[in-house]
């Protein structure tokens, strides 16, 4: 047993071009010869990978080189035992560049380009340019524009072929059925273009069949038309088509684009998706418009932690803003004085500092640099106080993300559904809002799908807010009302306004996935009022299954 061992160590290392010395696989069939069988093949994978990242002088490999890749492993090992939770800052997130030659994403740090806050003219048009080759890599991939395979009969009539703007441009006469993939912009007073890459083409809506979503302008669209005397006449507008997170990894292999521990590493775990199936008694406590300065809302936050100080939730979020209105030349003062405040109340209930995280995601009136997105932390100056009686607390980034086990929530704080509606080229009839809201945001792979003079953005640190892969939650806390959705696996949730909403929050529950309305009342001796749980259902991607339907039925999100 022990020499077949030694024989498959080194053979696996023949086969990435390396070659062991004795004392080197004595020394590894020592340190796997304990490990389970089911499991070698991994540990064994993995000192490989970290063994061909050294610097090694020849191929090869003596002793030490090992020793040092299982200690390596070991660290890992320790490294994944505090991936339990782990929240991620947006100023960290990793960022990445999708290559069409390659057909893969680059690290932006093999680009020799750093970032920086206040970037150039160039990163403006970079970060849209982003944003569409993600959108068109994924778009292209769907099984509805997939062109069929070299040498077989194409006998698929729901294919649909994308074109870019230059193709309707460059047309002399009139092209019937055509789409196109661009960003939607007016560059005349009431006028809108299609814009892509490769130029702009003036649209006439009056026809129009706009699916379900919010369209703004800088939002991607698939339009259906035909194109005469310089003008794209648009029978369809849609959202371009979204992708499972399965599906995107299963493109991109271990790439880690939500940061903090690697996603493949976490969702792969067996032992972080046993913890999450157990602990079915894990909760995230999600409030928003969190007013410190209001005697309701601190009475009622007492209640709150009172209610849970017996069994404490996996996490506290507080959302912003921590102020009722922005106190502009005394805002810092107050806001350090209601910490500390807020420090003194949780001070009482020592098992939730203990127990919990909580969590702080600044607002948009908050104390801060400025109102462009992402947002640093509320300034430590202002919560020092209240850090150092609730060590366990967490000042974040607006946005934020949080990995907990397997799943990965992304945390923002906006009026993003209001400004969409604001904004929206038509307004949706049905008036199923939370709907709409959600199948924008994930066809669009991004939190703000919104022109820049509305919402803006760190050009260079736009990537923080893109949606791709699709987390498993999103929470966007807004003031619209309180609502939960899910699409495509994911689930977005909105906690509404704390006051606004006779002090209402929402709890989510990880082990099931599910969201519980919940409420906080007068009663001592039933301080939360929950609703049943509410019963989300997925929204899949339809598929064309008549000869004769047309894009505008096929790319719309049930």
């Amino acid at each position: 047993m022990a020499t077949q061992l030694k024989k498959s160590i080194i053979s696996a290392f023949k086969m990435h071009g390396l070659t062991l010395r004795s004392e080197a696989s004595s020394y590894l069939q020592d340190v796997l010869e304990p490990v389970d069988s089911s499991e070698r093949e991994q540990w064994l994978d993995k000192i490989i990978d970290i063994v061909q990242k050294q610097s090694l002088s020849s191929a090869m490999v003596g002793k030490e080189v090992c020793e040092a890749a299982v200690q390596e492993c070991n660290a890992e090992q320790e490294d994944d035992k505090e991936s339990i939770f782990n929240v991620i800052d947006a100023f960290s997130i990793p960022r990445f560049k999708y290559s069409k030659e390659r057909k893969k994403f680059i690290p932006e740090s093999t680009l020799l380009k750093t970032p920086k806050l206040h970037g150039e003219a160039s990163d403006k048009g970079e970060m849209f340019r982003d944003r569409y080759t993600v959108l068109h890599q994924r778009t292209l991939r769907h099984s509805l524009f997939t062109p069929p395979s070299l040498g077989s009969v194409n006998t698929d009539s729901n294919k649909f072929q994308l074109k870019p703007v230059e193709y309707l441009v460059g047309s002399t006469t009139k092209v019937g059925n055509v789409i196109v993939l661009g960003m939607l912009v007016q560059l005349k007073e009431g006028k809108w273009f299609l814009e892509d890459p490769t130029g702009c083409v003036q649209l006439d809506l009056s026809n129009a069949e706009f699916q379900p979503g919010l369209f703004t302008e800088n939002s991607f669209v698939l339009a259906e038309g035909h194109y005469e005397d310089g003008v794209f006449y648009v029978d369809a507008f849609g959202l371009p088509p979204p992708e499972k997170a399965d599906t995107t990894r299963s493109y991109f292999g271990n790439i880690n684009f939500f940061g903090g521990p690697s996603a493949i590493q976490v969702k792969s775990s067996n032992r972080l998706a046993q913890i999450e199936s157990e602990n079915t008694d894990a909760m995230f406590v999600l409030l928003s418009d969190v007013w410190l300065d209001n005697g309701r809302v601190m009475d009622k936050l007492n209640i709150l932690f009172k209610g849970y100080s017996e069994f404490p939730p996996t996490a506290f979020i507080f959302c912003g803003n921590y102020l009722s209105s922005p106190k502009v030349l005394s805002q810092a003062k107050i806001l350090t004085d209601c910490f500390r405040d807020l420090g003194n109340m949780l001070s009482q209930y020592q098992n939730i500092i203990d127990s919990s995280k909580l969590i702080f995601v600044p607002g948009p009136n908050d104390p801060g640099h400025s109102t462009i997105l992402p947002r640093p932390t509320i300034p430590n100056s202002i919560t020092e106080a209240f850090r150092k009686k609730v060590p366990s607390a967490i000042f974040s980034s607006n946005p934020c993300r949080i990995q907990y086990c397997t799943q990965e929530i992304i945390i923002f704080r906006e009026d993003i559904v209001t400004k969409l509606c604001r904004n929206c080229v038509r307004f949706p009839k049905d008036g199923n809002i939370p709907m709409h809201f959600a199948k924008s945001i994930i066809s669009q792979a991004h939190l703000c799908p919104l022109p820049l003079h509305v919402s803006p953005v760190y050009w260079a640190y736009d990537s923080s807010l893109r949606l791709y892969p699709l987390p498993d939650v999103i929470v966007t806390a807004d003031k619209f009302d309180p609502f939960s959705t899910t699409a495509v696996a994911t689930t977005v949730i909105n906690p509404g306004s704390f006051l606004r909403t006779d002090f209402g929050f929402k709890v989510y529950y990880p082990a099931s996935k599910q969201v519980q309305d919940s409420q906080v009342t007068d009663e001592i001796d039933r301080t939360l009022i929950s609703s049943d749980t509410m019963n989300t259902t997925e929204i899949p991607f339809s598929q064309a299954v008549d000869s004769n339907i047309s894009l505008s039925d096929s790319m719309e999100i049930q």
